[in-house]
């Protein structure tokens, strides 16, 4: 324990140097694998254009949008579970009504379809790409949003990336939310509050729809900086279930042209309401060392036992330094002490990025002396043919280290992923 808070500190160190002059521009780096898998495919927010008329909203409104094709497999190890693949076509189709006196509206549909040649029926159906039924379809984002110079207000259904509540595009559907959100900026400072009432998506589930937030919603705040400096501090209470703050900090800073540090330290604290079972303490630490194009990175978060209780990952992937393609902390915080260690490298020449990580996640002995000990290993590939069309591949190891037979954890996974944005 004394090594981590060695590194601890010293990360947290560095992220105070990383407020110096040394910082020649903003360079923002993604904080964990699953958000650089997120990152891969994810569709850019078009420039809203200016108008005088009503008529000029319509026929200046821009058409934007993705078609996506995904091939996702599981090979279990385990006796008796059987295997699943799919493969689906789909993406987003989104129309935005131009800017007038501050006023405009957007309307987005994403949609999923099996090809059912190429998906596994019944039991052998990988379902988490369109659904059991081999289909999704729904007016994911519907909203009317005001402008006025730094202030922004949203309402209605949109994409939203929090730390608490994000879209989290790893699949074929990304999560969306009804809210209500206003944001501002100051001097670099994003402030940004709303109230989320349901939510959409992979993380929500396909097969329902869109699906309600803690008994009443969830309330939220935060104020964020991102210029060299990284600084977060959020709070969401979320009825019902649980009230959280999180905080972050750190930040990046440039030797010379070729060698780059970052370095980020965060701290999770959820308290239980309600007796519904979810209540945690986590702290986590990532340093990160480029050099030319070839990226050096260690994270670690450690989550203190809550007797009975479990940590909330949130409506989305969750923003923990350690999270995988697939594993995530929350998986095993139950009712234990836990750990998590990911190391990894990454390439980029041209338009190839290339991605290793390796994570080994602990968790000590619950109530009834059950331990947990798995490993995910993540092989990243990606190409970029232009600005528009990409292609991209991972295949995940996932290894249950405690047991001595294959259980539920012991698995393979690859995806292919075949993605246009227009």
């Amino acid at each position: 324990m004394k090594q981590y808070m060695k590194l601890f500190a010293t990360l947290l160190i560095l992220g105070v140097l990383a407020n110096a002059d040394g910082i020649s521009e903003k360079r923002e780096r993604i904080h964990s694998v699953r958000k650089v898998v997120d990152s891969v495919g994810k569709l850019e927010n078009k420039e809203v254009s200016m108008t005088d008329t009503i008529k000029s909203m319509f026929s200046d409104g821009k058409v934007s949008g993705q078609v996506r094709t995904i091939y996702a497999g599981y090979r279990q190890k385990k006796v008796g579970v059987d295997d699943t693949y799919a493969t689906a076509i789909g993406g987003i189709l989104k129309y935005e009504l131009a800017e007038l006196k501050g006023f405009n509206a957007g309307v987005a549909f994403y949609t999923s379809h099996d090809i059912s040649f190429a998906t596994g029926s019944g039991v052998n159906q990988n379902n988490e790409l369109s659904s059991t039924s081999g289909k999704y379809t729904d007016m994911s984002e519907a909203y009317l949003n005001y402008k006025h110079k730094n202030l922004n207000i949203r309402v209605g259904r949109q994409s939203l990336d929090t730390p608490l509540a994000d879209s989290d595009d790893i699949r074929m559907i990304q999560n969306s939310f009804n809210a209500y959100i206003l944001s501002y900026n100051y001097e670099g400072f994003d402030f940004i509050g709303g109230h989320l009432n349901s939510w959409q998506g992979v993380d929500a589930g396909l097969e329902s729809g869109w699906q309600d937030i803690g008994s009443h919603g969830a309330n939220f705040g935060g104020i964020s900086y991102n210029d060299g400096l990284e600084l977060g501090v959020w709070y969401y209470n979320i009825t019902g279930e649980l009230n959280a703050v999180y905080l972050e900090f750190g930040g990046n800073y440039e030797i010379n042209n070729d060698v780059q540090i970052h370095a980020m330290t965060q701290y999770l604290n959820e308290k239980e309401l309600d007796k519904s079972g979810f209540g945690a303490d986590i702290y986590g630490a990532m340093f990160e060392l480029v050099v030319n194009d070839i990226g050096f990175n260690i994270a670690y978060n450690r989550a203190n036992k809550k007797a009975g209780l479990e940590s909330f990952s949130g409506f989305g992937g969750g923003t923990l330094y350690t999270s995988m393609d697939t594993m995530i902390i929350n998986d095993i915080t139950k009712d234990r002490e836990a750990n998590a260690l990911v190391s990894g490298i990454s390439y980029t020449f041209d338009d190839f990025n290339l991605l290793y990580a390796y994570g080994d996640f602990q968790g000590k002995a619950d109530s009834l002396n059950v331990k947990e000990h798995i490993v995910e290993q993540d092989m990243g590939f990606e190409y970029n043919f232009n600005d528009r069309f990409l292609a991209s591949a991972i295949y995940v190891v996932s290894q249950d280290k405690e047991n001595s037979v294959k259980t539920s954890n012991d698995w393979d996974r690859f995806q292919v992923m075949l993605n246009y944005n227009f």
